[in-house]
Parts: structure tokens; sequence; C-alpha cells
């Protein structure tokens, strides 16, 4: 499963200073705004020690961590939804992500302008928050256009989907995300901008950050992380909590050839989770063995080295366990799938 995130806010907020940090890409980073024209696109590794343990049992020739898709979007700006900046052309950007970090400019410093001419994350918060609204009006309206025709043709769908529209819509106009219509298939048909889950990422000190911007985004519904762009530890928390927000685990496979870690939502069922290593697995799965990583890098150095037979040395303490289609995976499970 590929997980996919963008990366919006005001201009010169630091949102290329991020790219930069996660992908150690050279991208345009300029002191005014529309600085970053075309969306840049960062395969970033998730940060997991448990690939580099598992790896070193196996003895494995590659290790290939779990990624993330990061979107460079460029600044929105009061307006965008009617095509002010470069705004409709990164509105529509941000459809194409399961996930959208908002960066908001905390941080004082005078000699990096603001386009609004001032500091105040309340305000540029409902700025960015707003403009989502209005695209989703944008397109709301157009879809219920085609569904009244199908609902007057007596389509049952049509209709079903007429009404949650309907309702949507009474939210967008009041000025309301729509995050709690994120499971109606019409919402992720149109990938509504306001139904995406948010993490907010606070750029400055703590000291900077008022109890009053806190307070507001727990209301939204939303966490966010504070952190000093120009310090690179904001990185893998960022991860860690794009994660959490996105309800996804890791599981892994390891062997000589190589160790990799797989990105799965939790719940996933072992059938699933096997069709995400390859399809051909999901359809013939029969059972998979399975083993938490703990348990097996326990197994691994038992007796003193990290290069013992961990596999069989688990098994006969009865901790790999064999698994039907009704398993539900953890996080950390390592697995191997027998299949038809």
């Amino acid at each position: 499963m590929k997980l996919s995130i963008g990366i919006v806010g005001l201009p010169n907020v630091g949102k290329s200073t991020l790219f930069k940090l996660l992908t150690k890409q050279e991208i345009t980073i300029a002191n005014y705004p529309f600085a970053t024209i075309d969306p840049n696109v960062g395969v970033v590794p998730v940060p997991d020690e448990r690939v580099e343990k598992l790896s070193d049992v196996s003895r494995s020739k590659k290790k290939i961590p779990a990624v993330v898709e990061f979107y460079d979007i460029a600044g929105l700006v009061k307006g965008a939804n009617k095509g002010e900046g470069l705004g409709n052309q990164f509105l529509a950007n941000i459809r194409n992500v399961q996930a959208i970090t908002h960066i908001v400019r905390c941080f004082g410093q005078s000699d990096i302008i603001h386009v609004e001419s001032s500091v105040d994350p309340i305000r540029d918060i409902d700025i960015i928050e707003m403009e989502l609204i209005f695209k989703d009006i944008e397109t709301v309206d157009k879809r219920m256009g085609k569904l009244e025709a199908e609902a007057r043709g007596g389509d049952k769908a049509g209709v079903k989907n007429l009404g949650v529209l309907k309702e949507i819509r009474a939210e967008l106009e009041a000025g309301n995300l729509t995050g709690r219509f994120k499971n109606e298939p019409i919402v992720h048909e149109l990938q509504l901008l306001s139904a995406k889950p948010q993490l907010f990422l606070l750029n400055g000190s703590p000291e900077e950050v008022s109890e009053e911007v806190k307070r507001k985004i727990g209301e939204m519904g939303f966490k966010y992380l504070i952190a000093d762009l120009k310090d690179e530890s904001a990185v893998p928390e960022l991860i860690k909590k794009a994660y959490a927000i996105l309800n996804l685990i890791s599981f892994f496979t390891t062997g000589e050839d190589e160790t990799r870690a797989w990105t799965i939502e939790r719940g996933t069922k072992a059938p699933q989770a096997a069709g995400v290593i390859h399809t051909d697995f999901e359809q013939k799965f029969i059972r998979a063995e399975v083993i938490n990583t703990e348990k097996l890098l326990e197994a691994a150095h038992s007796g003193g080295s990290g290069h013992t037979d961990a596999w069989g040395i688990a098994k006969q303490k009865g901790w790999l366990r064999l698994e039907g289609k009704e398993y539900e995976m953890k996080d950390g499970d390592v697995i191997v799938v027998r299949h038809g």
C-alpha cells in the first residue's frame, strides 16, 4: 500500500524546507510566493529499526523499507479556489494524496515575507481550510447536477448519493470539514479535500505556539506536531504520526534475498496482506506462518549469536503460529505465506 501525503500551507511557511529535509533533494527554496511551480514528489523511506535487525538475522542481500510519497504543493493563498495565485492547479494536486500535512507558520522571523503581511496562525489555518471547503463546494455542485438527473430517472444509487451530497453541501456551506462522511463511496470517488485526514505541523518553537492554536486544531479533530523545521529530528515523528492518523501498520518478510517492510491498514486480514506482497497470493492463500518481530529476534539471539536458526528455535519454543484467512495482521508481524 502506498502512503501519499501532500504538504500544504500558505507561501513561505516552510513547505519546501520540510520537503528538502524529507528527501534531501535539491529543490527551489526562495523567499517569495510561488517559488514551487510544479509539485515536487519525493519518495521517503520510513524509519524503522526492525528492518535493520531482521536483515541482520537473515543476512539479507537487500533491505527494503516501507516508503512514503511526499508531494510538495505550491503555497495556497486566499481565493485559490477561484484561481488566485496558482490555486486551482494545486488544489487539484491535493486530490491525489491520502492525507495532508498542513504547515502553519508560528515563528516570528521578520526577514521572511508573510503573504498576509503578519504572523497569525489562527487566520492562516482558516484561510487554507476555507479554500479546501470552497473547492469542494464547486466539486459537489457539479456532481449534484448529474445525480439529480439520475434520481429523476429512478436510479436508486443516484437517489442515495444525492442525499449524501446534500448533507455534505450543507456542512460545507456552514464552513465545516466533511471528515465524518469519509467512508461514503461518493466521497471516496470525488476525493473531497475537506474529508482528508490532516496532520498539522506548527513551524516554530514550543514557546511560539499558543494554547489557542492547539485548542483550535483539537476542536477540528486533528493532531499536531510542533517542530522548528531547521531541525531534522522532526522527520521521524512526522512519519510516525502520519501512520497513526491513517491507521496504518507495518509487517515484514525476511530471508537471504531481502528483508522488506510492507504497509497495510490496521485490521487487514492475512490473505489481503499477502496480496500486498503479490496479487496472486491473496487468491491462492492457504495460511501464513506468523511471528512477532521481537520474538523472532529473541529466538535469533537465544544462543548468544545473531545468526542462529531463528525460525527453527522459534518453532521449538512454540512462538511460530499458523494463521488462517480470518487472522488480522498486527504491527510487527513477520510472515511466510503458504499459497497454492
